[in-house]
């Protein structure tokens, strides 16, 4: 999905500035760009290039649009970003050169806020629906694209901890048990192609979507649109995911994705981590120690393979105080984000979404 439209009657774009869909030569850039960002915004720099090819030129452009700008003379200047994550829900994100003075970056982020209106809408139309969520985000230490945010109209919806607990290649390699009638197991492979076994995948898909009804924002995602997200992903393994039964019927999952390491600025190599992208327990279920037996999985198999770490991310509001069990399991804090949401429909009046 990464073919451009003519920009709406919104906000110019700065003099001296052009702009064009990105492609394999704007990757560096971009991933330099990112980082930059991260280190001003968090503290410290995390984008990679594998997942930034995924969303450009990878698995991933097929459900992004995208558009950057440059300075004439060739400085990547802000990188717009949208998401067709499922029918009406598009992910935002605006990235703005950190070292910009701030007239110069507020003039950028406007055009910006506009160019993604024209985006949201594109995929609206191709969806073929009338109205969607815009959904971005900001560092909770990010002033600046908070306030960017704001004036484009986004409402500050939600802060999500982003926690992680590293891990001890001997100790943490064996678990506890889980408790009685409960039990973990990897989705089943047919041996024939390699492939994990349809009817558990829909379990996990199954399990997900109705442990989080209940949940902030939650949202319907098809079977489809759900695996073929995840496949997306760089990290993706088939063998990271996970279903929980509780006396032989489903209760639970866990999906986790592959962060590899890196090399830091002072050149240190670090271990490859795992990521729970979802963690959810049927409603049913609860109080039987699924949760705890799912993440005590997860963090043996990091262990087993080498793992430095398990990341997640956590609603500082969750209705499950699931922070509590992360706390409790080793799991601290090491930065916060937040949701920043806005409405868009194809006729142009929107509000604030909550």
């Amino acid at each position: 999905m990464a073919l451009m439209t003519d920009s709406a009657a919104g906000p110019p774009l700065p003099p001296g500035c052009s702009a064009h869909e990105p492609g394999v030569d704007d990757l560096d850039d971009l991933v330099r760009l990112l980082r930059r960002h991260e280190r001003e915004a968090r503290g410290w720099p995390g984008a990679d290039s594998e997942a930034v090819a995924a969303e450009v030129t990878g698995r991933g452009a097929s459900t992004h649009l995208h558009e950057v700008v440059r300075a004439d003379d060739g400085r990547l200047l802000a990188w717009i970003n949208c998401h067709d994550r499922a029918a009406g829900r598009v992910l935002v994100g605006v990235t703005i050169d950190p070292d910009l003075p701030d007239e110069e970056a507020d003039r950028l982020a406007t055009y910006a806020f506009g160019r993604v209106e024209d985006l949201g809408r594109e995929v609206m139309r191709r969806r073929g629906t009338d109205a969607t969520q815009l959904d971005s985000g900001a560092f909770a230490d990010d002033p600046r694209q908070q306030r960017w945010l704001t004036a484009a109209g986004y409402g500050h919806v939600r802060d999500w901890w982003q926690m992680t607990r590293k891990v001890d290649r001997d100790s943490d390699a064996t678990q506890p048990p889980p408790r009685e009638g409960v039990e973990i197991r990897r989705v089943r492979r047919d041996d024939g192609v390699g492939m994990p076994e349809e009817e558990d995948l829909r379990a996990v898909h199954l399990m997900l979507e109705q442990s989080f009804a209940d949940h902030f924002n939650s949202y319907r995602e098809t079977f489809d649109e759900f695996v073929n997200r995840l496949r997306e992903d760089p990290g993706h393994r088939w063998d990271h995911w996970w279903l929980a039964t509780v006396d032989g019927e489903p209760a639970g999952a866990l999906v986790a994705t592959t962060v590899t390491g890196r090399v830091d600025d002072l050149g240190v190599a670090t271990p490859d981590s795992s990521y729970v992208e979802y963690i959810g327990v049927h409603r049913r279920a609860r109080g039987r120690g699924v949760a705890k037996a799912l993440l005590r999985t997860v963090i043996a198999d990091a262990a087993l393979r080498g793992r430095g770490a398990v990341g997640l991310e956590v609603d500082a509001d969750s209705p499950t105080r699931a922070d509590g069990l992360y706390l409790s399991m080793g799991w601290r804090t090491s930065y916060t984000t937040q949701s920043w949401h806005r409405a868009l429909s194809l006729a142009g009046s929107d509000d604030l979404a909550g």
